[in-house]
């Protein structure tokens, strides 16, 4: 795929206490990789992939993986602005991933457009012992106004998915005007690329690349 060609750059932030997965996640998603070890995210790490979805419209997504722990939070926040997404992680083993991801929405709104779209991720859904039901979590997240899904990067469980029912629902929100394509939305680039297929006939598993 060409990377210059794309209807619209979205910008995506993924946050979560540490050790919730959330680098593995975003490695998972980019090259199908998962590692037993993995570095400290110091500050934010940044990824880009083209995902195309059923219409043939292409999304550049610039996505930033940012550290869980507190020391970094003042660092982080200034990457919260013009973001479109928010990819929240916790880990299903982890009762108290799961409760602060409450703190982390609020503190994430208040540097954000109200059309921001949030998604609510269960990691490590491949472990036993979990502490997070599976109900638990779709309350909450209806509750909020989020959608939700569970994953596992190390079995590459629903990753894909993931990005691309974020990247969807966005995409939907932009083609019903939910959305207005303007020089003052923070989050949306408006590409070149152009789909001539009809823009309702879209289905959320399908992603370039994975």
């Amino acid at each position: 795929m060409n990377n210059n060609l794309y209807t619209y750059i979205f910008k995506y932030i993924i946050v979560g206490d540490p050790n919730v997965g959330k680098s593995c996640l975003l490695l998972n998603f980019l090259r199908k990789e998962f590692r037993t070890t993995h570095d400290v995210t110091i500050g934010v790490d940044f990824g880009v992939k083209m995902l195309e979805l059923e219409d043939k419209s292409i999304i550049k997504l610039h996505i930033w993986d940012t550290a869980g722990q507190e020391s970094f939070k003042s660092i982080i926040r200034s990457y919260y602005r013009g973001t479109i997404g928010v990819l929240l992680i916790y880990d299903i083993n982890n009762y108290n991933s799961f409760i602060n991801i409450l703190e982390w929405m609020k503190d994430i709104k208040s540097y954000t457009i109200p059309e921001i779209t949030f998604i609510l991720i269960g990691n490590k859904c491949d472990l036993e012992n979990r502490k997070v039901s599976y109900n638990e979590a779709l309350e909450f997240a209806n509750i909020y106004n989020m959608l939700f899904i569970e994953t596992s990067a190390k079995q590459s469980i629903n990753v894909n998915i993931a990005f691309t029912k974020l990247t969807e629902y966005i995409y939907k929100k932009i083609i019903n005007n939910n959305i207005q394509i303007t020089d003052n939305i923070q989050g949306i680039k408006l590409g070149t690329y152009k789909s001539n297929s009809n823009l309702n006939n879209l289905h959320i598993e399908k992603c370039i690349n994975c």
